[in-house]
């Protein structure tokens, strides 16, 4: 599929166009699913004709292309610095306040990642069944590394990130609920920080060596 990053080099002008229909794009889709989101709806959110957007992207499956490909790039980067040789107590910690940072800072690309996996992820599978689950097992044979060390407590390590990214995603999908359940109080921006002080508890607690 082409979705123009085989193209010759753009000017400056052209890359401006381009990012200006991958945001309105990324609002539309985030918003209305791949199935419920046309071309003219993000032409209209980029405030431009859908000629003109037809010009950098000829059809809606190579933006929504686009979008996930930068996306499973954004999102993969905090897995990505988990190192086998740091401490294993301070490289999750670091990774479960990593992926809650992205809840707060990428919630509508959370969104559009959410949209795609619930619709049975027709146009990112080869993604995840490639470069996502490469990486996924190569920092699960990293967690068993420390386990054998005697470093963390046994469990399955793939589980584990599983739940890491159920538990911090949630303040991304379900925001509107978090939000209305904390109620006006506690439903401000400090609800990262809270949410972030009890998952470390939950997982670190849980992951302290036995004996």
């Amino acid at each position: 599929m082409n979705t123009g990053t085989d193209a010759p080099r753009r000017t400056r002008i052209q890359q401006e166009k381009r990012e200006l229909i991958l945001e309105a794009a990324l609002e539309v889709f985030s918003t209305n699913g791949f199935r419920g989101s046309t071309i003219d709806q993000i032409a209209e959110a980029a405030g431009m004709s859908k000629p003109n957007l037809l010009y950098y992207f000829r059809r809606k499956e190579d933006i929504h292309e686009t979008l996930m490909q930068r996306l499973l790039d954004t999102w993969l980067a905090p897995l990505r610095e988990l190192d086998d040789i740091g401490d294993p107590m301070t490289e999750l910690r670091s990774y479960i306040r990593r992926k809650l940072e992205m809840a707060r800072d990428f919630p509508r690309e959370s969104r559009l990642f959410a949209n795609e996996i619930l619709q049975g992820a027709p146009r990112i599978m080869p993604l995840l069944a490639g470069e996502l689950k490469t990486l996924v097992d190569e920092k699960a044979a990293v967690i068993k590394g420390w386990m054998r060390a005697g470093k963390i407590a046994r469990t399955d390590p793939w589980h584990l990130i599983f739940s890491i990214w159920a538990t911090t995603q949630h303040y991304a999908d379900f925001d509107v609920q978090v939000r209305a359940v904390l109620g006006p109080n506690r439903g401000g921006d400090g609800r990262f920080e809270d949410a972030a002080r009890f998952l470390e508890q939950l997982f670190l607690d849980g992951l302290k060596p036995k004996g």
